[in-house]
């Protein structure tokens, strides 16, 4: 399967933001994708006030989206934010094209760091996959990165990929755990890992100063068995790579870490 990743920056409004996404799946269309990511957040960066933007799944940011997809004829997978009951939002991924249709709502929250995420964001409580050309495909967001159950879960829902869009917060040693912890994760499940991140908005120049992650870009494709087959700078772009699923069956040959679990650690 051919996937792209696209490393953007994304501003704070999301009529413009979808006009960068029609164009980067027109260029990953013409690349041969079938499957294109973009980062969390593309609706909207953080730092934007969140509430007044967030729409449902059949609004007009994601009905845009399905017809982006629709045009592009591959399937998209990007952050957004819709509303949720007690009045914060809800951090989504809506996965849309040709046979799908999945949103995924980011669990585990960004209290970090100096970040309280969860002032704004209420957390998702669901495990989320979808299939694509008989390949199935995991969900998860940024901080999810920090929790290895969660891919283990995909894996033991029968993916063999797992996406994961961020809007990574920089700061000293940031870049060295994003590397550090989606190898981890892709190792962890044996699944080939697509982690796209928001491109770092220093590299187009210099922006209003916020304390909000914004992304230090690093996109990366990762495979089962924890290297790095594809990655991407700090600046914009756009990663056209192809996966080998069989590789996973190989991998899990040799290294059976989820068969060897043990101690109620399956998910």
């Amino acid at each position: 399967m051919r996937i792209a990743l696209s490393q953007i920056t994304t501003g704070p409004k999301p009529e413009h933001n979808l006009a960068l996404l029609r164009e980067q799946a027109g260029r990953a269309a013409e690349a041969g994708a079938r499957l294109v990511v973009f980062p969390e957040a593309a609706m909207a960066c953080f730092g934007t006030s969140l509430a007044p933007l967030a729409e449902p799944l059949d609004g007009p940011w994601a009905t845009e989206l399905r017809q982006i997809a629709k045009d592009a004829g591959l399937v998209v997978v990007a952050g957004m934010f819709t509303p949720a009951p007690d009045g914060r939002v809800t951090n989504t991924l809506l996965a849309t094209g040709p046979g799908v249709e999945a949103a995924y709502d980011k669990i585990h929250l960004y209290d970090a760091f100096g970040f309280a995420e969860s002032d704004t964001v209420a957390p998702g409580s669901q495990v989320v996959t979808f299939d694509l050309d008989g390949v199935r495909i995991g969900l998860a967001t940024c901080y999810d990165v920090r929790f290895p159950e969660l891919f283990r879960a995909h894996a033991d829902a029968g993916a063999v990929l797992s996406l994961l869009p961020a809007s990574w917060g920089a700061g000293p040693g940031k870049r060295e755990q994003w590397e550090l912890l989606t190898r981890a994760r892709a190792l962890d499940a044996t699944v080939w890992l697509a982690a796209v991140g928001q491109a770092d908005p220093a590299a187009a120049g210099p922006g209003p100063a916020t304390s909000a992650p914004t992304g230090i870009g690093h996109s990366a494709l990762i495979g089962p068995d924890g290297t790095v087959r594809e990655r991407l700078d700090a600046a914009p772009g756009l990663l056209v790579a192809d996966i080998d699923t069989d590789e996973v069956t190989a991998v899990r040959r040799k290294v059976s870490v989820l068969a060897n679990r043990r101690l109620g650690t399956r998910a």
